[in-house]
């Protein structure tokens, strides 16, 4: 074998290690982000999870459109874990918590399960449901404050991861004052779920989100207010008259 001939058969060589290294480092760290994301998510490969479906406020069987976009969003989650998801309705999910991963959508009105989840996992929040048009209808109550709705501007949303035990697969909770909120929350999670799993690990947290002028900018521009977790998980306190936020506040 000639020199040049040895150099060639050794930059081949070279090459294929070089690349055949290069494939297993990133085969590796999409591993590690995998597993990091099935674990904040609590779906293992090939596992069942339920998508909790609610309706159109005012309408029988339909789901608003935001509402529909919010689902696809984690559908795509679903998805790249490698798990499968059974969709039913918020009326007909007649089963406990634990077993199975749940990502629940919607406010209280328009799905009946997230208001059992809000008066069993939540007791701190409290949604105004009433339909009376005024500065509070809508407005969210965690402990003693209060965050009120302006329609286009300044829209809130909870989101909870919330578990009942070390090895009970967790519950999702999208509860926002519009359809829209709900579709920023879901938005937010599949972008944030390495940062959220740092920051919280496995244990239950719940976060307000503001969404701000989503007439112009959709669910895209969210604002983290804070961490609510103690307060949402605690009763709500008696008597005093709770504070009102606003946009800007």
């Amino acid at each position: 074998m000639t020199d040049d001939m040895r150099d060639i058969v050794l930059g081949v060589i070279a090459a294929g290690l070089s690349g055949a290294l290069g494939w297993l480092a990133r085969t590796h760290l999409w591993r590690r982000k995998l597993r990091r994301k099935q674990t904040f998510f609590g779906l293992p490969h090939n596992s069942e999870c339920l998508l909790v479906v609610n309706r159109y406020a005012g309408a029988d069987g339909s789901v608003h459109r935001y509402d529909a976009f919010a689902l696809l969003e984690l559908s795509a989650l679903i998805k790249d874990c490698g798990a499968h998801a059974q969709i039913v309705s918020h009326d007909t999910a007649q089963q406990g918590f634990g077993e199975r991963t749940e990502f629940c959508v919607g406010g209280p009105v328009s799905n009946q399960r997230m208001a059992a989840h809000l008066r069993t996992l939540l007791p701190g929040v409290r949604v105004n449901t009433g339909q009376e048009p005024g500065p509070d209808q809508g407005a969210f109550q965690i402990g003693s404050e209060r965050y009120r709705l302006e329609p286009g501007t300044a829209e809130y949303v909870l989101l909870a991861r919330l578990t009942g035990g070390q090895d009970a697969r967790p519950v999702f909770v999208f509860c926002g004052q519009r359809a829209i909120t709900n579709q920023a929350a879901t938005r937010y999670v599949a972008r944030n779920h390495e940062k959220l799993l740092r920051k919280h690990g496995r244990k239950s947290f719940c976060l307000l989100l503001k969404v701000l002028n989503s007439q112009a900018y959709g669910p895209d521009v969210v604002e983290v207010v804070g961490d609510v977790t103690r307060e949402a998980q605690a009763p709500v306190p008696a008597g005093g008259a709770p504070a009102s936020h606003r946009a800007g506040d």
